[in-house]
């Protein structure tokens, strides 16, 4: 990992499962398990693209991530291009 892991993870490996809070979590029942299916993302395309250096700049400053939100804003775009 790149950054280290501010978990307690002693503190975590050390609880018991019933001390566990799954409240935000509802529990799945077999029907779940027997309809689903695993879907792995697709890989994406590596290319290169220039773009302007201030589309660059502003979406460095919005911090990690930046490719995946060009990306998804990408996306959109082609999405709504196909609607109209």
């Amino acid at each position: 990992m790149k950054k280290q892991s501010q978990t307690d993870w002693e503190a975590v490996d050390a609880l018991k499962d019933s001390e566990i809070d799954l409240s935000d979590q509802p529990e799945l029942g077999g029907d779940f398990f027997l309809n689903a299916e695993l879907r792995l993302p697709r890989p994406k395309d590596k290319v290169t693209i220039r773009l302007d250096h201030e589309v660059v700049n502003y979406f460095k400053a919005k911090g990690k991530g930046y490719q995946t939100r060009i990306n998804a804003v990408l996306r959109q775009y082609v999405r709504a291009q196909k609607g109209s």
